[in-house]
């Protein structure tokens, strides 16, 4: 039997590396709340990517939930976003108490059109929270400039973007404040984890409080908090990881441009190319099929793939506004581009140590030849 091949796969240091790393754990006993490594491993992504301040988390998720409640929005305000996203997204805003206005995405990257948000502003708008998609950079100018007119707050789910950087300047200086997941799946991670970047000063202590409870002191608890904070394990991972992150993105880069030169002008056949004004990561290689022209759909693709032993993934499919949650409050037919998109995208295999040769059967197989 054929080795499976899944549509991503962690990258890991050796397991030398990770065992060097952990062993003052043992020494110590100090496993979380924020320990050395915690510290070492904050310091390093500051470097990394050249921002003020950094809190890390336990994921993602939990670390978008308290970007939005650190901004003490009041209940019931509006937030623009967009319905091409993970469910993590729209969950975050529904679970502070705010509800989502959709925005429909470009036909070229999926990120947010930004000449549609204006149209969406109420006097009940308080903020944008666009996201990074693929690795695709959202429209930053615009967004900043209609964040700066209305006063409103800009908040980036930038999940898919790590590391990235928009004409030099790395992606997590945009907006108010930037999430960052370190999910096993993405192009780098801490096994479980995630981090806000921001630059006001102000927010630290807000920030790093809420994560913790709203402990403010052995005696003190100052505001209603979770618990979100990155343990010393997953922190030790960063730092192992960070150490290597350059070559994967390299390794990566490799098996995207392969996949480029094998899909690229095939009819039916859409392949989403990086800007030219952003240094990429590799995140994912999203692909549309217009089964009209093709002559088979996305998930005809799907299937003759999985008969391989080859695994795709339909991100993001479906919409949010289709999913049973919230079907009902919302119509996924005002996002039209969003909703076709939604329909024919396929992500394919992409990681560090996918093989050229690996790459070069799943398209033949895609091609049929």
């Amino acid at each position: 039997m054929n080795e499976s091949i899944m549509v991503t796969r962690s990258s890991m240091p050796s397991i030398d590396e990770y065992m060097e790393e952990i062993k003052p754990l043992f020494e110590s006993k100090w496993l979380t709340n924020n320990g050395l490594k915690h510290q070492k491993f904050e310091k390093m992504l500051k470097e990394r990517l050249n921002v003020n301040n950094v809190s890390l988390f336990t994921n993602g998720h939990m670390a978008l939930e308290v970007a939005i409640k650190s901004m003490d929005f009041k209940k019931g305000s509006e937030v623009i976003t967009t319905p091409f996203t993970f469910a993590s997204t729209i969950h975050a805003i529904v679970n502070c108490g705010l509800k989502p206005v959709f925005c429909d995405i470009k036909k070229d990257d999926y990120t947010i059109d930004a000449n549609k948000i204006e149209n969406l502003i109420t006097d009940k708008t308080v903020a944008i929270l666009p996201v990074h998609v693929y690795g695709h950079i959202c429209d930053v100018e615009s967004i900043g400039k209609i964040a700066k007119k209305y006063n409103l707050k800009v908040i980036y789910d930038a999940a898919h973007a790590f590391n990235e950087e928009y004409h030099h300047e790395n992606v997590a200086n945009f907006g108010d404040i930037s999430m960052f997941s370190f999910h096993a799946t993405k192009v780098f991670n801490t096994i479980e984890g995630g981090a806000l970047t921001y630059s006001s000063n102000n927010l630290k202590p807000i920030i790093e409080k809420m994560k913790n409870f709203g402990i403010d002191g052995p005696d003190r608890v100052i505001m209603v908090g979770t618990n979100a904070k990155m343990n010393e394990f997953s922190a030790c991972m960063g730092i192992c990881n960070l150490r290597h992150l350059d070559e994967e993105i390299l390794k990566r880069k490799k098996v995207y441009e392969r996949y480029l030169e094998r899909l690229s002008g095939q009819k039916g056949i859409t392949v989403s190319q990086i800007d030219s004004s952003t240094k990429a990561n590799y995140a994912y290689f999203p692909v549309l099929f217009d089964k009209n022209i093709f002559g088979m759909s996305r998930d005809d693709v799907m299937k003759k793939l999985e008969k391989e032993n080859i695994f795709t993934r339909k991100y993001f499919y479906p919409l949010i506004t289709d999913f049973d949650c919230y079907k009902d409050s919302f119509d996924s037919n005002l996002t039209p581009i969003a909703k076709k998109i939604s329909e024919e995208v396929l992500t394919l295999p992409m990681y560090a140590d996918l093989s050229l040769s690996m790459v070069d059967k799943i398209c033949d197989i895609i091609l049929g030849a």
